[in-house]
């Protein structure tokens, strides 16, 4: 067990000391990798960030429920106690003075709310669901509209299909692009190892004087296209910090222009640790193919 393990290290230390003696050639393969990476990484967040900010600000995904005119604490309380055992999701209770309140400090009905005799909104409750599917959304709707004290419940369900419809298109494109770029990187992976072959033919030759196995040979060939992989994913990762920093101002003069307090969320450590398994998974990909195929055959 412990020449095993000290095979699979020689290996991997012999594919690092590899990259480091060409630190152009690395550097280069680095920049291609990491934008293959990192273009639809950052269109998977983009998405991610767009549907969190469209429900936000345009309440699509939310449902309203508006109690009775004339309902008091106990309706309000029944209510609750159905959400509760319900469970759709989060919600809030929006008392009647809490929403003028907010209708007087929202732009262009300050005459409108002060001009009021007496305050017509009702109570309510508003919804943000779990599932937020169109389907679900309407479902969820409907059941909430055969409650007694809610006389009216808001859903935006054709914004809602607009916006699935968009963020599934949209997620189809960037898939079929993440397939492209990833066959990008195995084709660079491949092309990699396969010089790196060819200069070292008389090495590998002498290896097979001395007994190397095949196993033994293509090793650090694998070390290599992994290693190669995992350091595209990480200088990918730097790709999307350095495009979330540029854009960062930009980005916050639009949410004020919006007034929310919105913030756009960068990859978590589970999708950067993701992001560069995949590239170690698709360089070691690469030069596996690239070892299989070679003229001397090392499979």
């Amino acid at each position: 067990m412990g020449a095993f393990f000290s095979g699979h290290l020689a290996a991997a230390r012999s594919a690092a000391r590899r990259l480091a003696a060409s630190p152009l050639n690395t550097l280069l393969s680095l920049v291609v990798i990491g934008a293959a990476l990192a273009l639809p990484a950052a269109g998977w967040l983009t998405l991610d960030n767009v549907q969190r900010f469209a429900g936000k600000v345009s309440g699509a995904q939310q449902i309203s429920l508006f109690l009775t005119p004339g309902g008091g604490e106990k309706e309000a309380a029944e209510i609750e106690t159905r959400l509760a055992g319900l469970s759709p999701g989060k919600w809030r209770f929006v008392a009647r003075e809490e929403a003028l309140k907010r209708l007087r400090e929202t732009e262009g009905m300050a005459d409108v709310a002060a001009g009021l005799t007496r305050n017509p909104l009702p109570d309510a409750f508003i919804v943000e669901p779990g599932d937020v599917r169109p389907e679900a959304l309407e479902n969820l709707a409907e059941i909430f509209r055969s409650w007694p004290a809610v006389a009216h419940v808001q859903l935006d369900s054709a914004w809602s299909r607009r916006l699935d419809v968009f963020l599934r298109l949209a997620r189809l494109a960037v898939g079929i692009f993440a397939g492209l770029f990833a066959g990008m990187l195995v084709a660079v992976t491949f092309n990699t190892i396969r010089l790196q072959i060819l200069a070292r033919a008389a090495e590998i030759e002498v290896s097979r004087l001395f007994g190397a196995t095949d196993a033994f040979i293509r090793r650090p060939f694998l070390y290599f296209g992994a290693l190669q992989g995992a350091l595209g994913g990480l200088f990918a990762l730097s790709l999307i910090a350095g495009a979330g920093w540029s854009l960062a101002g930009p980005a916050g003069e639009l949410l004020l222009l919006y007034g929310t307090d919105f913030v756009p969320r960068g990859p978590s450590p589970a999708q950067a640790g993701a992001l560069v398994g995949v590239g170690a998974a698709l360089g070691w990909l690469g030069a596996r193919i690239s070892v299989s195929i070679h003229p001397r055959g090392f499979a």
